[in-house]
């Protein structure tokens, strides 16, 4: 099974070789990396280079975009930036972040779970982040969810989704479209995927509006956005992410930005988050 690999980089001098090198010593190789260096100031540039002369299937891409850090909008368009190079001939694309240390296996484990059946259109495992000496789940992992940091889905349904949205809530919207177009979503609790840098911490205010955007473009509606936040909040022990999150909601009603699902779509996914909330109940 091939696996094409793409790797948004900005400003990761101090993680992108550990991933790389994780990436390297897999039992089964990628047929192909590609690492694109967006707008980093430090020494990524020069640590992908140097693999570079020791692994011919490792591409890197230099581009130049905004230093502003809003989570959807600049790591997806730099993930084009590297779809745009991509050899098509693959059967898993993966789209990985560059602070990533993946256990030897990995790769082919994932291939092992899509090789099992067609139906099975995404797979992963689980982030782990370091806490007193130790690495453990990472608060915000949900057993049901595939973190946007290890994307990994069959070519097939990674077209059948329209590919990946431009939009803060793009790995939550890739996921239900999956199951829309009737692929499953597989989680694999023995991988363990160690993330050096945990999730949010160098989003602002202004990205935590754009959660709450997200759920109006996914057409959650209010009930469900309220639901969503609340529990989001409870996890990162925030009322005011709860509160960022029903004012971003609020201000999309308001504004009615571009919606990212149809309306058939929406239903699907409200159904279904609400069939998920009923079983979390009972």
């Amino acid at each position: 099974m091939n696996f094409s690999i793409i790797i948004p980089a900005h400003n990761e001098e101090s993680s992108i070789g550990l991933t790389l090198q994780s990436l390297a010593d897999q039992t089964l190789l990628p047929k192909q990396i590609v690492v694109v260096n967006d707008n980093s100031t430090d020494n990524t540039r020069s640590i992908v280079e140097d693999f570079q002369k020791h692994h011919d299937y490792i591409t890197l891409v230099n581009v130049t975009s905004s230093n502003k850090h809003l989570p959807g909008t600049k790591i997806i368009n730099a993930f084009y930036k590297g779809h745009e190079v991509l050899d098509t001939n693959y059967d898993v694309l993966c789209k990985f972040d560059a602070d990533l240390i993946f256990p030897l296996n990995y790769l082919e484990t994932l291939a092992l779970h899509f090789n099992k059946s067609k139906t099975i259109g995404m797979v992963a495992g689980y982030c782990y982040i370091q806490k007193n000496n130790d690495w453990v789940l990472e608060s915000i992992t949900g057993k049901d969810h595939i973190r946007g940091a290890l994307k990994a889905y069959r070519k097939d349904c990674f077209e059948a989704i329209g590919q990946l949205k431009r939009a803060m809530g793009w790995d939550t919207i890739d996921e239900l479209l999956a199951k829309y177009n009737n692929y499953d979503i597989v989680l694999d609790e023995t991988l363990h995927v160690k993330h050096l840098k945990p999730t949010g911490v160098s989003y602002n205010k202004g990205a935590k509006y754009l959660q709450g955007e997200a759920m109006y473009k996914m057409r959650y509606g209010f009930t469900l956005t309220l639901i969503t936040a609340l529990k989001m909040g409870l996890k990162k022990k925030s009322f005011r992410y709860f509160k960022d999150y029903i004012i971003g909601y609020l201000k999309a009603v308001k504004n009615k930005p571009e919606q990212l699902v149809s309306i058939e779509e929406g239903q699907f996914i409200r159904n279904l988050r609400w069939t998920g909330v009923k079983k979390k109940l009972v």
